[in-house]
């Protein structure tokens, strides 16, 4: 077991000392190179810098929670129209505070007008996808945490972009603004609502960006004016299976729901489908998972993306179901995904009889389980398809 200290110095990187060499190494996107850092935003900031900010722009303290007020509570970040700011501080504070992060340069609509998918693009003209998904009793925004993906997972679109860079809090965070503003104004098929849930299982690996990821949570789940109001009850923080950062996110106190990308229940097979399996084997990860569970009494979830022939028999459903009920309780709810191929790919969904039958053998075991709806799949918006492409690419 690594110990607080290793972890603390690890864990930002996604992989542990000695990770850059050997059986598992950072994929870097093609492009990859030494970026600058984004603007620094109201959401980088921590209480007290916002307030010497504010010192150094001649407004009062009082003016940081006007701000708080309008970025979390009406999900408004322009301060041009701040009509409770004086009219000669405004542009200043758009500058300071509200530096332009993301800019939608197209947006894609599937399942009725319930499914947006939104391509961004950052500062640097690095691109990521973002993904809101209405359904009858909740509405859920899938984010992006970096800039491509690092995990190198064949299978995935993202994973084969490589990774370009970690993203800031303040990026992370308006990806959550904006639908959020999107759902109030009645931007989604169904008329206004409320955004409820945020699952981070869009581009990248959220691990490896675990400071901002953090950050972002406790920002996202706080009450106005200091967060956005979503119960971090309703927030799903998913891993390949990033050790270190599992344990450390125990050792948070946030009620947030682990996800762990399984996709095999063997060594074998999992070194083939997930590369990070060869820094931590299923044992560890499932090890690790498991405490999760204990420490924060939230079942853990275990995606599996069932794959034609591959890793959908009968056989993986057992080897699956005996890795699970090795630990004793009703601890981990499988989803079980069809794969969504993507282009060029040599992975092709299950049968449906075979899905079925996964299924019926994780239920006889005593394992909670439930086929994962595919929404956006034709918007290249489902699970393992965002690629940040243009429409026109």
């Amino acid at each position: 077991m690594t110990d607080d200290n290793q972890v603390s110095e690890t864990v930002e990187t996604g992989i542990t000392e000695g990770g850059r060499s050997g059986a598992f190494r950072d994929v870097l996107s093609k492009n990859h190179a030494r970026r600058g850092k984004p603007p620094v935003h109201f959401a980088d900031l921590t209480d007290d810098e916002r307030i010497a900010k504010a010192k150094e722009l001649g407004l009062p303290k009082f003016r940081v929670r006007q701000l708080a007020n309008h970025y979390y509570g009406h999900f408004d970040a322009d301060a041009g129209y701040f009509t409770d700011f004086p009219a000669g501080k405004r542009d200043e504070v758009a500058r300071e505070f509200f530096p332009t992060l993301i800019r939608e340069v197209t947006r894609q609509v599937a399942d009725d007008g319930q499914t947006i998918k939104t391509l961004w693009e950052l500062f640097d003209g690095s691109k990521i996808e973002s993904v809101l998904m209405r359904y009858p009793n909740r509405t859920t925004l899938c984010i992006s945490s970096q800039v491509g993906c690092g995990m190198g997972c064949p299978f995935c679109a993202t994973g084969q972009l490589g990774l370009t860079r970690n993203m800031s809090t303040g990026e992370i965070l308006e990806q959550v603004r904006i639908a959020a503003a999107m759902m109030e104004r009645g931007e989604v098929a169904g008329g206004p609502g409320r955004l409820s849930n945020v699952v981070f299982m869009g581009m990248g690996e959220p691990m490896g960006n675990y400071r901002a990821i953090v950050s972002a949570v406790r920002q996202i789940s706080a009450m106005p004016p200091e967060g956005f109001g979503i119960s971090a009850r309703n927030i799903t923080v998913s891993t390949v299976g990033v050790v270190p950062g599992i344990r450390r996110l125990a050792q948070e106190g946030m009620p947030v729901r682990l996800a762990v990308s399984l996709h095999a229940p063997n060594n074998a097979l999992r070194d083939e489908l997930v590369p990070m399996n060869r820094r931590f084997n299923v044992d560890e990860v499932l090890d690790a998972a498991h405490d999760y569970y204990l420490a924060s009494k939230r079942r853990v979830s275990i995606e599996y993306a069932l794959m034609r022939g591959i890793n959908d028999q009968e056989i993986h459903a057992r080897q699956l179901a005996n890795r699970l009920n090795h630990y004793g309780d009703n601890w981990a709810h499988v989803n079980p995904i069809p794969l969504n191929p993507i282009e060029g790919s040599k992975w092709t969904a299950s049968k449906p009889e075979d899905e079925r039958r996964f299924l019926e053998i994780l239920h006889n075991a005593g394992i909670t389980a439930t086929l994962r709806d595919t929404r956006g799949q034709d918007i290249d918006g489902a699970c393992g398809q965002l690629a940040a492409k243009t429409n026109n690419a």
